[in-house]
């Protein structure tokens, strides 16, 4: 998939960029600012998998993302935010992986801000592949990062082509069969709809009464749509109308041409395209996507080579140091931070 990406945008970040480099101006020195322009919001299903033919929905110029605080450098040298290495994660390393100098990583780099390629067109970027470099920091190795389409990671992984995978995968107790997790985002769908729409806020079944509302096949955000719609029309309420395309860039024209109220999907990309084109786009309601239980966005791990525990004890180490949350920031995902990272917690649970 090409990305394509605005120009390299002039001058200093506004307030939300400065107020980075005051704290940590060690790591955010000298940032060159861009902004990613392909969003695909229904390519990445919240448990699923990752649509790589998903169709850029056009450029998004640096003065929107300025103004709505998001500064995003798509350059392939990325000023990334470090950390310090932790001997606490450090000690928990295995036999196995004490000794390698690097860590391998699967990303599936096709959707912002998660994963996406650089202006370079080759170069992985993005909220997962920062993810990664704290982990590696902490644990005291380079990182590598092996671009893999999502349907690939688990042999990926299980094979040991990779040694982890940060490709926005929901713990589940059928994947815990296979691999251990750590986790590191609360899973959150968004409610995306036009920036000058009357709709205000999605919380609950009877806020999607008589909408059109655009969901992936097969997806978290379907089910939890079908069953609110269920529900609706159990109390008598007017019934949703659900559209399926077979990509975001068909998704956004139906949007923006007024053939659906809102999408349904992962919150990550709402966000970010919120984030980036606000005289666009506005997000009315985010819902975690487990509903109505928990989920979590975890690194995978190989079940039972004991890896999970170092990788949990890094991401606290940069969860207490604060590097953490300017990474979630810098992507414009604070709002699905977690307090801890916890090896191997609940997950949905089996269909």
């Amino acid at each position: 998939m090409t990305l394509h990406t605005s120009g390299v945008a002039a001058g200093t970040a506004r307030s939300t960029a400065a107020s980075r480099a005051a704290r940590r101006p060690s790591r955010r020195a000298g940032r060159v600012l861009g902004i990613a322009a392909t969003l695909p919001i229904l390519a990445l299903l919240a448990a699923c998998a990752t649509n790589a033919d998903a169709d850029p929905v056009g450029d998004v110029n640096a003065e929107n993302a300025a103004a709505a605080g998001l500064v995003v450098d798509t350059s392939p040298e990325q000023d990334r935010i470090r950390t310090t290495e932790s001997a606490e994660a450090v000690a928990l390393l295995p036999a196995a992986f004490a000794d390698k100098d690097t860590i391998k990583v699967a990303v599936s780099a096709y959707v912002p801000p998660l994963a996406f390629l650089a202006d370079d067109e080759k170069t992985p970027i993005g909220n997962e592949t920062d993810i990664a470099q704290l982990i590696g920091d902490a644990l005291g190795k380079k990182v590598e990062w092996e671009v893999k389409a999502w349907a690939d990671w688990p042999l990926a992984v299980q094979s040991g082509d990779v040694d982890v995978v940060i490709s926005n995968v929901t713990v589940t107790e059928e994947r815990k069969e296979l691999f251990d997790f750590s986790s590191y985002r609360n899973d959150q769908l968004g409610w995306l709809t036009k920036a000058d729409s009357d709709l205000t806020s999605i919380t609950e079944a009877k806020d999607v009464a008589g909408l059109t509302v655009a969901v992936g096949s097969g997806t978290n955000q379907e089910k939890i749509l079908l069953a609110w719609d269920e529900e609706n029309k159990a109390a008598g309420l007017e019934p949703a109308t659900i559209e399926y395309f077979e990509n975001d860039g068909d998704t956004i024209l139906a949007l923006q041409s007024g053939r659906i109220d809102v999408t349904f999907g992962p919150n990550a990309t709402a966000s970010y395209k919120a984030k980036v084109s606000p005289e666009d786009f506005k997000v009315i309601g985010t819902l975690n996507g487990g509903w109505p239980a928990t989920a979590q966005i975890a690194v995978g791990t190989l079940k039972g080579n004991e890896l999970a525990p170092a990788v949990t004890a890094a991401l606290n180490h940069a969860i207490e140091d604060g590097s953490y949350a300017e990474v979630l920031e810098r992507w414009g995902l604070e709002d699905e931070a977690i307090e801890t990272s916890e090896t191997n917690p609940a997950g949905l649970p089996k269909s």
